[in-house]
């Protein structure tokens, strides 16, 4: 196997050298041999996006700094999945598309040097249309964007900022021991992908960044994320599988993801399904986990005109420690759309393949202490309540000295306010309670 060093191909490690050119050589030579490991030692290495190829391994060096250079017009278009709808958007700064067996290992960072990126976007809100050349650019090649679905991330004006490391229809993926921090957007995102192992890395964005989701699990098949640290400023750990009529019409579920021994710490919330679950997302087991200071602990987010069967979830010996809400099921999610939407009626609507449904959950030795808004918040929809729910040996108790707001236990239009931190619950056909105990509200449960 080929064994390279990237100074042997002309880069320089001082932090203001362009090393674009250089891991290109060097990461097509890899290509050309048909495998080999790329080295990249210790200092900061400035570069723009690079592309990986199959049976590559990049190892990032104790003490490296890969620093992406925050320029929209390095980034040019590629063909893949932003918020749920395959488009064209930025080049992910790190990006391998239909590429098998590549690996990223060593203690190294990834750096997206976010905060101009998250800058660029505040900057835009209230922005309605795209403006700037770039934005009427990506507009052009998206005809239709101003009806697809978004999350908050700014579909509407078509600044559609890159991932950090995005593997796109790739199988036998591995990603060990690096850092990933400062994204200008999601974080670490595989979308399509069979075989995915991440373990031991690290992901790190400031709590306010905007839309830096941690590790965004994206219509994928046999993953495991194993030991691994996230604090964010956005979801933690999410499952995903498409948006609205573009991710029906695919129809590409994520399934079979086990997600053991990880720490998420800031975040909207730690283990996370949806909002984007068009697909479907099923047979997950998440345990041996932390969510210290998450808003959320286990959060399923969607609404009517998301999609999905949503089944077979498992969560079990989980550590929650001062999040708003421990455990949040909320079909009535509001990002991206308006109060006024029929998407958050209290009256049954028909059902039809933009109806979501969540069946068949198993929760078990939760220990949830601190929660500051409520114990826990469960809400279906009339026409399909959550179905074959089961909560068993676990504690939940509330703060009860804290200022925050039943109605902060999830973000929510359409229903009516709750006085209690109590466990809410509403269109949810019996769900099973078994050896649960809820501390701190006058009223334990609120069935609605």
């Amino acid at each position: 196997m080929k064994t390279f060093t990237l100074d042997q191909f002309g880069g320089k490690a001082d932090g203001q050298f362009d090393n674009s050119e250089a891991f290109k050589k060097a990461l097509t030579e890899l290509k050309e041999a048909g495998s080999g490991k790329l080295i990249v030692g210790k200092g900061k290495w400035s570069t723009g996006p690079i592309e990986l190829f199959s049976g590559t391994e990049l190892h990032l060096e104790e003490g490296c700094e890969v620093s992406f250079i925050p320029e929209p017009e390095r980034y040019p278009p590629v063909f893949t999945r932003w918020e749920g709808v395959e488009c064209w958007c930025m080049h992910p700064c790190v990006f391998s598309k239909d590429q098998n067996n590549v690996k990223v290992t060593g203690k190294g960072v990834f750096d997206g040097n976010g905060s101009v990126w998250w800058k660029m976007r505040e900057s835009k809100r209230g922005q309605d249309k795209p403006v700037t050349e770039i934005e009427k650019k990506f507009a052009a090649m998206n005809p239709g964007f101003e009806d697809q679905p978004g999350g908050g991330g700014g579909r509407e004006v078509q600044f559609l900022r890159p991932p950090l490391v995005q593997f796109l229809s790739c199988t036998d993926i591995l990603l060990e021991d690096v850092t990933l921090r400062n994204s200008p957007f999601w974080t670490m995102h595989p979308v399509y992908v069979k075989g995915l192992v991440l373990k031991g890395i690290t992901v790190q964005n400031p709590h306010n960044a905007p839309n830096t989701d941690g590790i965004d699990i994206d219509s994928c098949e046999d993953v495991q994320v194993l030991g691994c640290t996230v604090s964010v400023g956005d979801d933690g750990i999410a499952l995903k599988s498409g948006s609205g009529p573009d991710g029906i019409k695919i129809n590409r579920p994520c399934r079979n993801v086990l997600v053991r021994d990880c720490v998420v710490g800031d975040g909207h919330g730690g283990i996370v399904i949806g909002s984007e679950t068009a697909a479907g997302v099923d047979h997950l087991v998440a345990e041996n986990c932390t969510f210290n200071g998450t808003d959320r602990g286990i959060r399923i987010k969607t609404r009517r005109g998301r999609g999905g069967d949503i089944h077979n979830l498992v969560f079990r010996n989980l550590t929650m420690i001062d999040n708003l809400c421990p455990f949040a099921v909320n079909m009535y999610y509001k990002c991206g759309a308006k109060p006024e939407d029929e998407f958050f009626t209290l009256d049954k609507l028909p059902i039809n393949d933009a109806t979501p449904h969540i069946h068949d959950i198993t929760i078990s030795g939760i220990k949830a202490t601190g929660c500051k808004a409520s114990a826990g918040f469960i809400v279906g929809l009339p026409e399909r309540p959550i179905k074959n729910l089961t909560i068993k040996d676990s504690t939940f108790e509330t703060n009860e000295s804290s200022n925050e707001s039943p109605q902060e236990s999830e973000m929510f239009y359409g229903l009516p306010p709750v006085e209690e931190k109590s466990f809410r619950i509403k269109f949810a056909d019996n769900p099973k309670f078994e050896n649960v105990t809820v501390k701190g509200p006058a009223e334990p449960f609120i069935y609605e």
